[in-house]
């Protein structure tokens, strides 16, 4: 079947199944293969369900007119997006980087939401899948979009462009992550710096912190025309801003760079210096799409994170820092950091390993432990394989697995505290939170 032709069908039947657990009356089923599984073999079983088409790519499976067959299930689902896409004449933001993803997405949506009908990713779908799901959300009555993009090796970001196809776009910074699959931090900046390629390609604008100095040189070197600049101070910004207070959570003054220009403060719900260049690129973005400065601060203000990044939880006896929905050896060294500048008595530190590393990996986590015990704190925990085996060498606590953090912490409790608590998504810590 040509793809004007199932976009047809999409038009009729614009909602997309993956899942035959989650099946929408009336969807189209795109029967994708994964490491374990071959949706092909469920086609059936989603019909059933409801749907109204599956998509399949394996000619055993088609067992009558409501199953169309394919090449291949997945590059069909991407072509679909991609040409879902040029029919849309909307502002599409494409976002990517090391560290501040999820959460600077979530900050420019609050914000252009506040005069805009946006979509913006839902919850980590940046991925080759997930992306063009996200694309063919996308209706009629959306405005703009908001589209995060992930990667773990070179050639995803460029992959990803091409179906996002972003008009705008925005990469946190670069650092240390999936440095297996990059092959290094030089290796993660040509990744990541495929979205201010495609965006020198097609005439795009990108808003850049000027406070990068990787960010910085990646652009120049790409000779990017269309750029807009946020940031601590700089003349080349368009916004300046800085940090009020962070105890726990950050205030920011912010102003536009204009003669006379009055500045403001906004009070967020976030925690850690790191956040406020995420914070300025959503009030970068916001004023390049002409919202009020009373418009931007209600975005940034209503902004509750709710995904384990940057999460302030408080219980009945203490102050839980929850980060672990992911790390990396950037994003732990900035936390670390962050609770050695917080006012506390009693400061505590949970660190899990980080995943991904590769070669590095050893480096990596015995870099983290030394950041870590230089700031002082009453106990200092560090949890996993990874960490446990430097355990010879350093003061600290170890466990090999959170099963065995999660008992020690049963046995001795801990009260009036401020917890880090960070570690990779595969680590599961949020086990630990019930515990304090």
């Amino acid at each position: 079947m040509a793809i004007e032709q199932l976009y047809d069908l999409y038009l009729q039947h614009p909602v997309i199944s993956t899942d035959t657990r989650k099946i929408a009356l009336g969807s189209l089923f795109f029967a994708l293969k994964g490491d374990k599984f071959d949706a092909n073999t469920f086609a059936a079983q989603a019909l059933e369900a409801g749907a109204a088409y599956a998509i399949i790519d394996d000619a055993a499976y088609r067992t009558s007119e409501k199953t169309i067959l394919v090449d291949d299930v997945l590059s069909t689902l991407q072509d679909l997006a991609r040409y879902h896409r040029k029919q849309l004449q909307i502002p599409v933001i494409g976002l990517t980087g090391t560290n501040g993803k999820t959460t600077t997405k979530e900050l420019i949506n609050a914000v252009l939401s506040q005069q805009f009908n946006t979509l913006a990713t839902a919850g980590n779908l940046n991925n080759h899948i997930g992306v063009p799901l996200t694309m063919l959300s996308i209706n009629s009555s959306h405005q703009i979009a908001v589209i995060e993009m992930g990667a773990n090796h070179q050639k995803e970001i460029e992959l990803l462009c091409t179906i996002a196809q972003p008009t705008h776009g925005l990469i946190t910074n670069v650092g240390k992550a999936h440095l297996e699959g990059f092959g290094g931090v030089e290796g993660v900046k040509k990744g990541k710096g495929e979205l201010y390629d495609y965006l020198k390609a097609n005439g795009g604008i990108a808003f850049v912190n000027s406070d990068s100095n990787d960010l910085l040189i990646m652009q120049e070197s790409r000779n990017l025309e269309n750029v807009i600049y946020y940031g601590k101070q700089s003349f080349l910004n368009t916004i300046d801003g800085n940090l009020l207070q962070n105890t726990p959570y950050l205030a920011i003054q912010w102003m536009v760079k204009e003669k006379e220009a009055p500045s403001y403060e906004v009070n967020s719900h976030l925690t850690g210096e790191y956040n406020l260049p995420n914070i300025l690129a959503a009030i970068c973005i916001g004023h390049y799409f002409k919202l009020s400065p009373v418009e931007i601060n209600a975005g940034i203000e209503g902004y509750q994170p709710q995904n384990n990044r940057s999460q302030i939880v408080k219980t009945a006896t203490n102050t839980l820092i929850c980060d672990y929905y992911n790390a990396n050896p950037s994003s732990m060294i900035v936390a670390i950091a962050n609770l050695n500048k917080m006012q506390a008595e009693h400061k505590v530190m949970i660190l899990g390993d980080m995943f991904e590393m590769g070669a590095e990996a050893a480096a990596e986590h015995k870099a983290v432990i030394e950041a870590a015990l230089a700031v002082p704190a009453d106990q200092h925990i560090f949890v996993g394989a990874e960490f446990y085996r430097q355990q010879a060498n350093f003061k600290g606590t170890f466990y090999p697995t959170a099963e065995e953090a999660m008992n020690s912490i049963k046995a001795r409790p801990v009260h009036h505290a401020t917890v880090l608590i960070k570690g990779s998504r595969g680590m599961a810590l949020e086990r630990l939170v019930p515990l304090f």
